[in-house]
């Protein structure tokens, strides 16, 4: 653990390019626990490398650019929308709508939400990863190993633990077996209880410490960090205070070394702020909050309004120049 964490602070003629990708920066923020940020123009040459280092594509795609993940709920009880469709008819709406890579889950991880069992789970999304697996590169929502194992048998290429590793000890053992890439999300807690009280010493610096032991234990599992992606977890044991002061300050995250994923759509912390109670209603606070993730460099950008996203990063592109 590091007692000194080093953010990049974005610019549009920045010195160096950023993960390789859409940002520059020539500044840093050095973040202490306890002790007021200041800014400096230097860094240590490993952490300089980290988030310098172009980071390797995802199930083929070039990291070079924001990446759209549409997400495809096979379950009864999402909070957005649950059994509000059926899983392929989705997923080929999604891609067509622009999504390029398709999350597809059996189990609702909203607060107070309760475990599925292992064959459930397999019986929702197993069929649909199938069935879709043509249409664009395909990731699994699962903590479980078995599920995981069942949905690369099925055409996953990717596993996205909202756990990161922590819920089954087994997983990291099948992602290494199956040499696929992974997402390792931070929570505290688990849906039944994450947010109950929340409570961290600097949020920031202890999700980023969290993920970078996550980051280790893969490691260690035979899982190299260029088939790791990372996700800061918005919303998962986490207050709304405690969002933002994570979405104010996300491109820390590169420091890890890895791609970073940010999955904000319509959760309940926008629809506070913009007093929109449905979360169907929250799109254009989630494109807000996912274009100001953008212009930190975030890679892959996890979204129930594909469409809505695909025009943002259009017209974002466009007018600044950031798909160069």
């Amino acid at each position: 653990m590091t007692d000194t964490y080093y953010r990049p602070i974005p610019a549009e003629h920045g010195r160096w390019q950023l993960a390789g990708g859409w940002v520059r920066f020539s500044q840093f923020e050095v973040l202490r626990r306890g002790r007021t940020p200041v800014l400096s123009d230097h860094a240590p040459d490993d952490v300089l490398a980290a988030l310098t280092a172009p980071r390797a594509d995802v199930l083929g795609l070039v990291m070079n650019r924001p990446r759209i993940m549409g997400i495809v709920n096979a379950t009864p009880d999402s909070f957005s929308d649950g059994g509000a469709y059926e899983g392929v008819a989705q997923a080929r709406r999604l891609t067509a709508q622009g999504a390029q890579i398709l999350d597809i889950g059996g189990e609702s991880t909203r607060p107070g939400a309760l475990e599925v069992p292992v064959e459930a789970e397999i019986a929702r999304i197993a069929p649909v990863i199938a069935a879709t697996r043509a249409l664009a590169a395909i990731s699994v929502d699962t903590r479980k190993s078995a599920v995981a194992r069942a949905a690369i048998a099925a055409g996953a290429g990717l596993v996205n633990d909202v756990s990161g590793f922590d819920f089954d000890p087994a997983m990291a053992r099948v992602v290494a077996d199956a040499r696929v890439p992974v997402c390792l999300m931070h929570a505290q807690g688990i849906p039944e209880d994450m947010q109950d009280n929340p409570t961290y010493g600097d949020v920031l610096l202890d999700v980023y410490d969290a993920l970078a032991e996550r980051i280790a234990r893969a490691e260690a599992a035979g899982i190299p960090r260029n088939w790791i992606i990372v996700d800061p977890g918005i919303g998962f044991g986490k207050t709304e205070a405690h969002n933002l002061a994570i979405l104010r300050r996300i491109s820390l995250f590169h420091a890890l070394g890895c791609v970073v994923l940010l999955g904000v759509s319509r959760k309940r912390f926008i629809g506070n702020i913009a007093k929109a109670e449905r979360p169907a209603d929250r799109a254009a606070g989630t494109l807000a909050v996912t274009l100001a993730g953008v212009a930190q460099g975030i890679q892959i950008h996890r979204v129930h309004d594909v469409e809505e996203t695909r025009q943002g990063l259009a017209l974002w592109q466009a007018v600044t120049g950031g798909d160069k």
